[in-house]
C-alpha cells in the first residue's frame, strides 16, 4: 500500500510567508525530484496557522522508510537548517495507507 512521509514543521508568524515562499518555490519541488516520490503536498493547518504540513508518497513503505536514511534527505535537511537555523522545528513521521475507499 501507499506511504507517506509527513513532516511538520512549526514556523513562527514573522517567518510565516517567507518560509510559504521558499517551500513552494524551493523545497517542494527538490525534494519530490530528490526523493523521487510519487508527489508532493503541502500546506497550513487552519487549526493552529503556525503549522506547516508536507505530505511526501511512496509506492510503498519499504520506499518511505529508505527516504529516512538516505544521502538525500540529509542533504535536504542541511539544507533546512542552512536557511531556517533553529527558527523552525519539525518531526517526521512516516504512514502506510491502511484503507482507502
Amino acid at each position: 500500500m501507499t506511504a507517506y512521509l509527513i513532516v511538520r514543521a512549526e514556523v513562527p508568524q514573522a517567518d510565516r510567508d517567507k518560509f510559504d515562499h521558499w517551500y513552494e518555490t524551493e523545497h517542494l519541488p527538490d525534494a519530490l525530484r530528490d526523493f523521487k516520490a510519487l508527489s508532493a503536498k503541502r500546506g497550513w493547518s487552519t487549526i493552529d496557522p503556525l503549522v506547516h504540513l508536507a505530505f511526501y508518497e511512496f509506492p510503498d513503505l519499504a520506499t518511505a522508510n529508505q527516504i529516512l536514511e538516505s544521502y538525500e534527505i540529509k542533504a535536504m535537511v542541511k539544507e533546512f537548517d542552512r536557511v531556517w537555523q533553529d527558527r523552525v522545528s519539525r518531526t517526521r513521521d512516516v504512514m502506510e495507507v491502511a484503507q482507502s475507499i
